[in-house]
């Protein structure tokens, strides 16, 4: 069992909010990452989403963007990120997960990338870019490691297409609270408590909310209606400021 899904079946069965924090690769240097990610498991988030610092982030907003830019100056590439996975993995319990765009998976190769991946140990892919009209690209491959694809739906998507991305997989559905890019936000919405409700109505899947979540009371705010949040951008700069204790103050939210 891919261990998303152990996890995911887990949180279900013990009635628990998940809380998955974004982080960028690279971001200070890859010395960093596993810093970075044995720091997390430790404070006891449910898995991580490591992000691929890339030259055009289109889902991305100016915090993430920045982080990438640091880490591409820093020399971060993709197969530098996943041997840096590879040395951190036998030492960490909980799903990784990577955030990337299909560009930088065609110039490695896609097959090459697939199998590098499943040797170092990672669980899951998010790919904002790829729609699952075009998933043959990647999925029988990623079917074949047993790496599981992390699906998006957004605040326009009709319920057809929510319940067809919600029977796929075994891991969860990535809930985009916001219209536009990823990014700390004051507010939400109005109508977002019901968007969330609206997907769990049809999803056979846990429903993580995320784009936009930078505070414990946001994460509160958003895990009454779904089963877990993302929070990228507040930890990408929680991080960079070395604000540790922030950290671990928005992961005790979901608790």
């Amino acid at each position: 069992m891919n261990r998303i899904e152990k996890v995911m079946r887990g949180v279900k069965e013990n009635n628990e909010k998940a809380f998955i924090p974004y982080i960028m690769a690279g971001d200070g240097g890859l010395h960093a990452l596993p810093q970075q990610i044995t720091f997390l498991e430790k404070a006891g988030v449910t898995a991580i989403e490591i992000g691929i610092p890339f030259s055009d982030p289109v889902a991305d907003g100016p915090v993430i963007q920045a982080a990438g830019i640091r880490s591409l100056e820093e020399g971060t590439t993709l197969k530098s990120v996943i041997q840096t996975i590879a040395t951190v993995r036998p030492i960490v319990h909980i799903p990784l997960i990577i955030m990337t765009y299909m560009n930088p998976i065609i110039a490695y190769g896609i097959e090459n990338f697939i199998e590098d991946s499943y040797n170092a140990g990672i669980d899951g892919l998010i790919l904002p870019d790829l729609p699952v009209e075009e998933e043959e690209l990647i999925a029988p491959l990623t079917e074949k490691y047993g790496i599981e694809i992390i699906r998006l739906v957004t605040l326009t998507s009709p319920l057809d297409r929510i319940r067809e991305i919600s029977s796929k997989g075994k891991g969860f559905v990535y809930a985009v609270t916001v219209n536009g890019t990823t990014g700390v936000r004051q507010e939400f919405d109005n109508q977002v408590g019901e968007y969330l409700k609206r997907i769990k109505s049809v999803s056979t899947l846990p429903v993580f909310a995320g784009f936009g979540i930078s505070t414990p009371l946001h994460v509160e705010e958003m895990t009454q209606h779904c089963d877990g949040v993302i929070v990228g951008s507040q930890i990408v700069e929680f991080f960079s400021k070395n604000e540790l204790s922030s950290i671990e103050g928005l992961i005790r939210a979901a608790k």
